[in-house]
């Protein structure tokens, strides 16, 4: 299906795109740094799904950012939602199949290193995405990856590098850690939240890893940046809730922004 709605964008815009980059929630603020050349909603295209969940936009953005040609999610589709493993991955698919080389994801992420406090940006060096079904089950598309691909380097260590390099040039402070992926959409128990600290787990979302398996798949580099939003390890003084997880992302948010503007600029 994914190779079929790329055809049909294709259709629509005469587009070669480098970067794609994943818009997580209260994240959204980079598409106005977008010189916007076409918008497609997800809704607009046939046999796509569409996002429920308040922050996500749920758009195709084409344009050009740092005058690099790029197309950004805004927003995204959950497990949660009641969507297939296949259409939650559908949408970064449709990236590959449309040609980019490389694929930024950020999300907003609960913390379970004790280090972290709500407004840590983490880098995403390593994942866990056994706790939500593989997107991979089923029949193998040999056209597209290997049926038993490596995951031994989810994400770019040249990526990662690189954005450390940015984030000293701006004063931006940033962690490395592993970000685990869990079903949702019930935020974790304190008990799960240790068992996933204890499984090598930094901090804890409800997107993202099965993205990153999807288009790892297909040979696409990727780089994920979490904003820890609340700390769910831990956590006794305060009720988690998704209004204060988008206030905390809406106010890191900048510096994300920041962030993938400069790796942007660079990217060649």
């Amino acid at each position: 299906m994914y190779k079929k709605i790329a055809k049909h964008i294709k259709e629509i815009i005469d587009f070669a795109p480098k970067l794609g980059i994943v818009l997580g929630s209260g994240l959204s603020g980079l598409s106005e740094d977008v010189k916007v050349i076409k918008k497609i909603s997800y809704s607009d295209l046939p046999h796509f799904p569409t996002s429920t969940v308040e922050g996500h936009k749920g758009e195709y953005i084409f344009g050009t950012l740092c005058d690099v040609p790029v197309i950004l999610m805004n927003g995204r589709v959950h497990y949660y939602e009641g969507y297939s493993m296949q259409d939650v991955v559908l949408p970064v698919r449709v990236l590959a199949m449309l040609g980019v080389e490389c694929v930024i994801f950020t999300n907003a992420a609960g913390g379970l290193n004790k280090g972290y406090r709500p407004g840590t940006i983490m880098c995403i060096n390593d994942q866990i995405s056994s706790f939500v079904p593989s997107p991979l089950i089923g029949k193998n598309d040999d056209e597209i990856g290997v049926r038993f691909p490596d995951m031994s380097e989810v994400y770019s260590k040249e990526y990662i590098s690189k954005l450390h390099i940015i984030a000293d040039k701006l004063g931006i402070d940033i962690a490395d850690g592993t970000y685990l992926q869990i079903t949702g959409p019930a935020y974790e128990t304190p008990a799960e939240s240790k068992l996933y600290a204890s499984f090598g787990a930094d901090a804890v979302g409800m997107s993202t890893a099965c993205e990153a398996v999807a288009l790892k798949h297909m040979g696409v580099k990727l780089l994920g940046i979490s904003c820890i939003t609340d700390m769910a390890i831990n956590n006794t003084e305060f009720v988690t809730t998704h209004e204060e997880i988008q206030k905390i992302a809406n106010k890191t948010g900048n510096k994300i922004r920041e962030l993938i503007k400069g790796f942007v600029a660079e990217y060649r």
